[in-house]
């Protein structure tokens, strides 16, 4: 189920939209070492990458993991990112459906 006010929240801050831009072609954005592609983009980089500090960005991620565009993937002590492709599939059909 997508919550789509949950959804407008998360993507009202223009750093989110971003974080949700690097996912997408993380090999665009990121240290080739810092990507498993069946896990995901470490949160240690998108805070590298981002210069904010490390709770500003957990604050970040947390919006976008508890709206479901983001799946975090946990592996020994690392915490992995990448985005919830099926929910974003949805919240554009039912953005294109109802506006």
């Amino acid at each position: 189920m997508v919550d789509e006010n949950l959804i407008h929240r998360a993507l009202a801050n223009p750093f989110r939209r971003e974080i949700l831009r690097w996912l997408k072609t993380p090999e665009k954005y990121f240290v080739r070492g810092h990507i498993d592609l069946g896990c995901g983009v470490p949160s240690s980089a998108i805070h590298a990458r981002s210069g904010l500090s490390q709770s500003t960005v957990s604050a970040h991620v947390a919006a976008l993991v508890d709206a479901g565009l983001l799946v975090s993937t946990r592996v020994g002590q690392w915490m992995f990112l990448s985005r919830n492709e099926a929910v974003i599939r949805a919240f554009a059909a039912q953005i294109s459906l109802h506006l």
